[in-house]
């Protein structure tokens, strides 16, 4: 079993590290020597080179001029999403941001990294545990008529009621599911048959590349995406395990570089280019680095929120319905005050104490995005799942420790079964593994009501879910001393939202 560790990771499995930092002023600066008078001074360009999001008002005519402005100021134009008039930008100059931010038409602008820009090539928890041959043979004798070998291993199919839905629906194929994260091995037996390839791309550099199978890991890249993949439309194909949503199609988004971090620049890369490409329902198991919070009154994370918070209601105007993770550092993300230490995670954190309403985790406190906690076999919420009344919108399964939630045989792991890179199967654990149970639940949402608005099947996804009660004080590891406080009441709370997602309900009409 995998040790869970309760903190967040950048990809919503248990962790991948977080920080922060008090913003630029831990970078090196420098300014330009005056220039001889007659002469416009000369732009600095000693610094680090940095990303960028510049963002303005929405329109061709206002990005031209800002585009003006940021050449005079020492920047490169990598790419510009003009219809949210959010532009991506290169700088080695040290006073880039200060100055972008007073040209005209420009509303704000901010840093997407602590630290240089490196040469290119999650929420979860612990290392993922490959299934051995042994344990996949003994699976393969539990499975009965219609189950797929491994089937009898994923207690958190019939957690969700996904195997009573699959008797009714697999989902259609006109459905597409986006997982933006650190790409997907579209080559996997059990993705192949579901996997949409004209809906797939490379956005790690805030552009998208189409190169084919950009969208895959490389060598020794995380597998996070494609195990996230698998649980949302593994194929109900006689091999391997079950999706929660078998018969729709998934496609990969990549967002994260080589070393596993989600800047900002690819986050609404991906945004956009889902609301582009006739995405249905987009799954974020991850946080935006390097900040676990970025607050709003500071330049540079303001600039980031207002960043990722446009694409995301860009995507979600075009009918796409946005999910994600809510993390996995047992925070109560409705308080007025939380200890963040890990930040900026790609240089060297400082400790801070923010507000959550004020300094939002992103993607997933941004309005319109579905949050999902996590819960595990005995469906509790997970001992490491984030919650918040106000905050978390639904929950799912996503594993914990067998020593707090053990399954019922023939189930031996309290984490979750899905598929890993080069053809193989593992168990993972996080809010990362919730959250792209409830994006499978939303795509079979959308198999049966194929003209359903976002806001349609947001509503439908909560209304359907199985309100779960707060409980007994919450105890998990049985100590004696509460662990987490839920507020609220049996329809609604802060550790379990308004309940447990319902697959079967989902493919009813």
């Amino acid at each position: 079993m995998a040790h869970l560790v309760s903190r967040r990771t950048r990809v919503l499995t248990l962790p991948v590290g977080l920080a922060l930092t008090a913003s630029l002023g831990f970078l090196p600066t420098g300014t330009a020597a005056a220039a001889p008078a007659g002469e416009p001074a000369a732009v600095a360009a000693d610094g680090p080179q940095l990303s960028y999001v510049v963002n303005t008002r929405a329109g061709h005519g206002t990005v031209k001029q800002v585009r003006k402005a940021i050449a005079a100021a020492g920047g490169t134009v990598v790419t510009s999403y003009d219809k949210i008039g959010v532009i991506v930008v290169h700088s080695q100059n040290p006073d880039f941001g200060a100055t972008i931010r007073k040209a005209k038409g420009v509303q704000s602008a901010g840093a997407t990294r602590t630290s240089p820009i490196v040469p290119q090539a999650t929420k979860d928890i612990g290392v993922e545990q490959p299934l051995t041959a042994a344990q996949a043979r003994a699976a393969s004798e539990d499975a009965v008529a219609g189950q797929d070998p491994l089937e009898p291993l994923q207690w958190d199919l019939p957690a969700i009621k996904a195997d009573k839905a699959h008797q009714k629906s697999l989902g259609s194929s006109k459905v597409t599911v986006a997982v933006i994260d650190t790409g997907v091995d579209d080559t996997h037996p059990d993705l192949a048959p579901n996997f949409d390839r004209e809906s797939s791309v490379n956005c790690v550099s805030g552009a998208p590349d189409t190169t084919d199978g950009a969208w895959r890991p490389a060598a020794g890249e995380s597998d996070h995406g494609t195990h996230v993949a698998g649980t949302i439309a593994a194929a109900k194909n006689g091999t391997g395990v079950t999706g929660v949503a078998p018969g729709v199609k998934v496609s990969g988004i990549k967002v994260s570089t080589p070393a596993g971090f989600f800047y900002t620049e690819a986050v609404v890369c991906g945004f956009v280019w889902a609301a582009e490409h006739g995405i249905d329902v987009t799954n974020n198991s991850y946080y935006t680095d390097p900040w676990l919070f970025n607050c709003k009154n500071d330049p540079d994370q303001g600039a980031l929120v207002e960043a990722v918070t446009r694409a995301s209601r860009y995507a979600e105007g075009k009918g796409v319905v946005n999910v994600a993770a809510a993390g996995n550092s047992d925070h109560d993300l409705a308080l007025d005050a939380i200890e963040d230490t890990t930040s900026p995670n790609d240089t060297t954190p400082v400790t801070r104490t923010v507000d959550p309403s004020a300094c939002p985790d992103i993607p997933t406190m941004v309005p319109g995005v579905v949050t999902v906690s996590a819960t595990g076999a005995k469906n509790l919420k997970a001992s490491y799942s984030n919650y918040g009344l106000g905050v978390v919108d639904v929950a799912a399964p996503g594993g914990d420790s067998t020593r707090y939630q053990a399954p019922e045989a023939p189930a031996t792991s309290g984490l979750i079964l899905s598929t890993l890179p080069g053809g193989g199967f593992g168990y993972k654990g996080g809010t990362s593994m919730a959250s792209p149970h409830v994006a499978g639940v939303a795509a079979l949402i959308k198999s049966t009501h194929p003209h359903a608005s976002a806001a349609a099947v947001k509503a439908l996804l909560t209304h359907q879910a199985d309100a779960t009660a707060c409980g007994a004080p919450y105890d998990i590891d049985g100590d004696g001393t509460v662990d987490a406080v839920c507020e609220g009441g049996k329809e609604y709370n802060g550790f379990y939202g308004a309940g447990v997602v319902d697959a079967l309900d989902a493919v009813r009409r």
